[in-house]
């Protein structure tokens, strides 16, 4: 647990991708099976077991601490498990070392009845950094500033084995991962990993009207930018997935789209969900996503479909390194059967400007921009710069309120970083959202010192401000929403600008919003 829990100090405090790298590979290199592939399960959310709840660490703390020193050291530290970590007793570290692999046989098997305990029991057995590390693990909160695929370039540095040969078969593997590792090291290949393999996908770059102006538009292709996920729909050899552009397996919440996959290939497109020739707003979607079992009634009144956008595998042959135009030729002379698959429909356009206007006037809401792609490009893994582009359309920006604050975790403990604002509904503020970025580093302090100043009362973690501080907030997009008092939901809220210059007064109505949407 030790190595462990260096690991997560080191990763939390290390900015560099580089350095990251090293600390990874360095680490998956010195430790021993099984800890190593529990390390990479927990690093890439991948490790299930049994949460522990919140109220419940916080009771075992109050068995130990006086619960108004508890309380204080919570609300300056920001993080419960560090918080927990700071304060519990030192006990006995005598005895054999806890190791990662023990951690995780108790949060995995240990009962209900027993956990509490369990859990205090071993908290006693080790030291602060090694509980900190236990309670990230019970939380399922590393927060380590760390992508699962970062975590995978590490394992390819100490094999010959690329990271896109590593992701085309991370999808069969499960925790510890042993038959990885010795894949790795020069063993066979993973029997579990060969049906229907993921293939890494091509991600694209946002550009700007600058940007276009030097490239050749006639060297281009453009289409929309559905506002769904990507996906990749894999049907080979009788078996048939369908993967998030991580390579999460995410088909088990879409039968339906699972039993239209009637081809031998690979492609890669938008999951929506379309009702007839209307496609529906992310948030019916999102109704869907994360679901292991899926009602009839759902199934029938927030139905998948999937936008195609290219072609990866076709009957046995491999036609990525096809140019886009070969690509895209391919793709529509592929027989899909079922309506839900359909071809996202490419755009007419001979200058630059022509498709400025197209993107101003989208024939719907749920459009997102536009993509620009590049004829003559192979499809490449990763985020290449100049194949595919993404001009996504102008934000939505509104003039709100501050009103509660909530202290953020890993490097933000210690500051208020996680804002509730309002707009005015006749006389009073009305919560329409929240927002955690779009600040720089030095105007989250700023921040922090006006919630300070400026409570009013507390509830727990959360602080209710004076309604004096006015942002800026840039969204996406906005729902209807039975879940919010406002009756709206926006999507990616983030606070653009601080407007210290301007009175609350002069912030935004709800009925601004009602007409956006």
């Amino acid at each position: 647990m030790k190595a462990f829990a260096r690991l997560l100090e080191r990763l939390a405090f290390t900015a560099g991708r580089n350095a990251k790298l090293t600390i990874l590979a360095h680490y998956f290199a010195a430790t021993p099976d099984p800890d190593r592939g529990w390390a990479l399960a927990a690093l890439t959310s991948t490790l299930d077991l049994r949460q522990v709840s919140p109220s419940l660490l916080r009771r075992l703390a109050g068995e130990r601490v006086d619960e108004k020193l508890f309380a204080l050291s919570y609300d300056f530290v920001g993080d419960l498990a560090e918080t927990i970590a700071l304060i519990w007793p030192e006990g006995s570290t005598s005895g054999p070392e806890v190791s990662l692999s023990d951690a995780v046989t108790l949060l995995r098997d240990t009962s209900k009845l027993t956990l509490p305990a369990a859990i205090a029991a071993m908290l006693d057995r080790m030291t602060a950094p090694e509980r900190l590390a236990f309670l990230k693990l019970a939380t399922g909160n590393m927060r380590v500033g760390l992508s699962a695929r970062l975590a995978r370039v590490a394992l390819a540095q100490n094999s010959a084995r690329s990271v896109e040969e590593i992701e085309e078969i991370w999808h069969g593997l499960t925790p510890p991962y042993a038959p990885l590792f010795a894949w790795l090291a020069g063993g066979a290949q993973p029997q579990a990993a060969a049906a229907a393999p993921f293939r890494p996908v091509m991600l694209s770059t946002p550009i700007s009207p600058d940007d276009l102006t030097p490239l050749d538009p006639a060297d281009y292709l453009a289409e929309w930018k559905w506002d769904g996920i990507r996906v990749q729909a894999v049907s080979e050899g009788g078996m048939r997935r369908l993967y998030s552009r991580t390579g999460e397996d995410i088909g088990a919440a879409f039968p339906d789209l699972l039993d239209a996959l009637d081809f031998e290939g690979a492609v890669d497109g938008e999951l929506l969900i379309r009702r007839d020739a209307e496609v529906a707003p992310f948030a019916d979607l999102q109704k869907r996503l994360g679901r292991k079992v899926v009602s009839r009634a759902m199934l029938q009144s927030h139905p998948a479909s999937l936008r195609l956008y290219d072609i990866l595998t076709w009957q046995g042959e491999d036609l990525r390194p096809l140019p886009l135009e070969q690509r895209r030729a391919r793709l529509q002379a592929a027989n899909f059967a079922s309506p839900r698959i359909d071809l996202s429909p490419l755009l007419p356009f001979s200058t630059w400007a022509d498709l400025t206007q197209l993107r101003a006037n989208p024939p719907a809401q749920v459009i997102e921009g536009v993509m620009i792609k590049r004829r003559n490009a192979p499809y490449v893994a990763g985020r290449p710069r100049g194949p595919w582009f993404k001009w996504k359309r102008d934000p939505m920006v509104i003039d709100a309120v501050l009103l509660y604050a909530q202290s953020g975790h890993g490097k933000r403990s210690g500051f208020y970083s996680d804002f509730t604002f309002g707009v005015w509904d006749g006389p009073d503020l009305v919560p329409v959202g929240k927002a955690y970025f779009g600040f720089t580093d030095e105007e989250l302090k700023e921040l922090d010192r006006f919630v300070r100043k400026n409570t009013t009362q507390r509830f727990g973690p959360v602080r209710q401000l004076a309604p004096l501080l006015v942002v800026e907030v840039a969204f996406e997009g906005l729902n209807l929403s039975t879940r919010h008092r406002a009756g709206l939901a926006m999507r990616f809220p983030r606070i653009s600008r601080i407007r210290w210059d301007k009175p609350a007064a002069e912030a935004d109505h709800l009925e601004t919003l009602r007409t956006m949407l």
